[in-house]
């Protein structure tokens, strides 16, 4: 009976652990942009392969994000609206606003 309670505790802790894993997996990292006064803010940062990057729009006008390479495009997003890009690969990513292109940005993701 002993050894029986043994593998339901081993099984039970191990299914536990597995959850635990899987659920940080699949929690990606995350970065945030601000867009304010016609400026991105922070307008350069650096994350790591899978980052989930956010722009906020804190203006009071339209912007949109467009990456220099065509990766990335949104379309305009209005006041307190934002968007998502997941950035897989490691590189240089340049960016600006496809309405006031003078607003310039950068991502570096690095492993």
């Amino acid at each position: 009976m002993t050894r029986m309670i043994d593998r339901r505790s081993l099984c039970a802790a191990g299914a536990i652990l597995t959850l635990v894993l899987l659920s940080q997996q699949a929690r990606a990292d995350e970065a945030a942009v601000k867009i304010d006064n016609f400026t991105f803010i922070p307008e350069t940062i650096t994350v790591k392969p899978g980052t989930v990057v956010k722009w906020t729009n804190e203006d009071d006008i339209p912007h949109s994000i467009v990456g220099t390479d065509g990766k990335i495009h949104s379309k305009a997003i209005d006041t307190n609206e934002d968007f998502s890009f997941t950035f897989s690969e490691p590189g240089t990513y340049n960016y600006f606003c496809g309405l006031h292109p003078h607003m310039k940005g950068k991502i570096i993701v690095a492993p």
